[in-house]
């Protein structure tokens, strides 16, 4: 995988980080994905942030 396409996915609450990756050609906004928090035990919102 390309580091360049990576983008980092941040819980706000917890501050975990899930790493990703998203075509930048097609999809010009933030990514937001559910995705399930180790620390919380459930599935929450995960947003983009900068590296």
């Amino acid at each position: 995988m390309s580091q360049d396409r990576l983008i980092q996915l941040k819980n706000k609450e917890t501050g975990e980080v899930y790493w990703t990756s998203k075509n930048k050609r097609k999809v010009e906004r933030k990514i937001e994905l559910k995705k399930f928090s180790k620390t919380l035990r459930k599935h929450v919102t995960f947003k983009e942030a900068k590296k």
